[in-house]
């Protein structure tokens, strides 16, 4: 009975546990490394652990860094069922896909460059650009997703072994995960945080108390600080949108699709409602997996807290503004750059790791009179934290960009928990013999441990073991 830790150690991405117990290996998450090109280079690497020997993987949420590389488990033998919850089985497949296609995309670039460079290579040969999977492989993976979980139900995975998904309030059908293990006469039970949201959110329910357990495997993204309050949050989003409305220039805000853009719609359609926006304000979501997503939220108000749900009942759409525009098509996009200003433009990728919104930044950064406002969480290596910690220029597209619109960082729309959320979920766990710290930079998790007494607190690095 044990743990082995292929991701998410010490760093924010790239989720993936290995539970081993009663001679049954279950993956809990195969999520994608983000950041600069090291870490794209790590997503290519060998898992740690042989695919084809995973009997199961349990899913948590659809993010990226959670869910991104099961396309990859499958491409390199798994078989096995994946389960999770409805709705994060939807999103899932549309994050999935969206990525299959983005490297598809970046492969045939690069194949290109090769071809008018000189060294071309035929599409098999050993040196040509390859995708670490396709579409074709991520509509394969959606074939082994199985049972659906349910929030507060147990479902026996294999004998032995129980779990029972609980809403972690992260994201629409985020989960944290309860195992019941039992091994030669031995039970241990194993709760993983997955990522955790906190109470009072806009849209969705805050995380439901957990059990108490013998062992935590928690996440501590903020771990070392407090968010903003949100109402502040929202105050000066609204703010800042006006002020640069005065000036003539248009907001860009780096958006994640799932969550934090039906959110950020959300505040828009509430502050042109209630006055503080003008309602001839016109916002642009430039972003065809967030449309997507919005979409696949409509569908599930089983996951929202009940003043959100009460919208969803009574017929209206708490995600409509009256200026809203879609744009999913790659022209739509590019006729956005023509707008010089009053524009509200929402597009992905959250971190600007990639998709449209790093046109947009090169169109506005420059520009005085604009602003940028990040809403979430930017992780090292990536432009946005470049950005945010006060870069005068950064190169997008190869091209050096001064730094002179108007940066805010407003930190009360994270979809995570903060330090204080986080030890009051940990509480609810009573005293675990063990509280196992991933998905953190490694300051945030020592600034953590420090706030724990009476468990042991273990912080293991990538391929590290822990015998239960």
């Amino acid at each position: 009975m044990k743990i082995s830790f292929h991701g998410a150690d010490q760093e924010v991405t790239g989720s993936c546990h290995l539970v081993e117990c009663n001679g049954h290996k279950i993956l809990i998450d195969c999520g994608m490394f983000q950041g600069g090109r090291e870490m794209a280079e790590d997503n290519a690497e060998p898992f740690g652990f042989n695919a084809r020997e995973i009997d199961l993987l349990l899913l948590t949420h659809a993010h990226l860094d959670h869910c991104g590389r099961i396309p990859l488990l499958l491409k390199r033998g798994f078989e096995g069922e994946i389960i999770t919850t409805d709705a994060s089985r939807e999103l899932a497949q549309l994050v999935m896909l969206d990525s299959a296609h983005l490297q598809e995309e970046e492969a045939a670039y690069q194949a290109r460059k090769q071809a008018r460079s000189g060294k071309h290579h035929h599409h098999a040969s050993k040196g040509a650009a390859q995708p670490l999977y396709s579409v074709l492989d991520t509509l394969n993976a959606m074939h082994l997703f199985g049972r659906s979980a349910r929030y507060g139900e147990a479902i026996e995975v294999a004998p032995g072994i129980r779990a029972t998904f609980i809403d972690a309030g992260h994201i629409l059908g985020s989960a944290s995960i309860l195992l019941e293990l039992e091994e030669n006469g031995r039970r241990k039970t194993v709760l993983f945080s997955g990522d955790l949201g906190y109470s009072g959110r806009a849209l969705l329910r805050g995380p439901t108390p957990p059990p108490p357990v013998d062992v935590v495997v928690m996440e501590t993204t903020y771990g070392d600080r407090l968010h903003k309050a949100l109402q502040p949050s929202i105050e000066e989003l609204y703010s800042a949108v006006l002020d640069t409305f005065d000036r003539g220039g248009n907001v860009v805000i780096p958006t994640f699709a799932l969550e934090r853009a039906q959110e950020i719609l959300y505040f828009l359609h509430e502050g042109v409602a209630q006055g503080p926006l003008p309602g001839s304000m016109q916002v642009f979501l430039d972003s065809p997996m967030a449309i997507s997503a919005t979409e696949i939220f409509e569908r599930h108000p089983e996951c929202y807290n009940g003043e959100t749900a009460a919208l969803f009942s009574d017929g209206k759409d708490p995600f409509s503004v009256p200026g809203l525009h879609f744009t999913r098509e790659t022209a739509e996009s590019m006729a956005l750059n023509k707008i010089s200003g009053g524009a509200v433009i929402m597009a992905g990728s959250g971190m600007c790791t990639g998709g449209r919104v790093r046109h947009h930044l090169n169109h506005n950064l420059w520009r005085s009179n604009s602003s940028v406002i990040f809403v979430g969480y930017a992780a090292n290596g990536t432009l946005a934290r470049r950005i945010v910690d006060g870069a005068k220029t950064v190169r997008i597209f190869g091209e050096e960009i001064e730094v002179r619109a108007k940066i805010y960082t407003i930190g009360g729309f994270s979809a995570h928990a903060d330090r204080d959320e986080l030890l009051a979920w940990l509480r609810h766990t009573g005293q675990p013999e063990r509280t196992i710290l991933v998905h953190g930079e490694a300051e945030a998790m020592q600034s953590f441990a420090n706030h724990l007494q009476g468990t042991s607190v273990e912080m293991p690095a990538i391929g590290d073991e822990i015998e239960l």
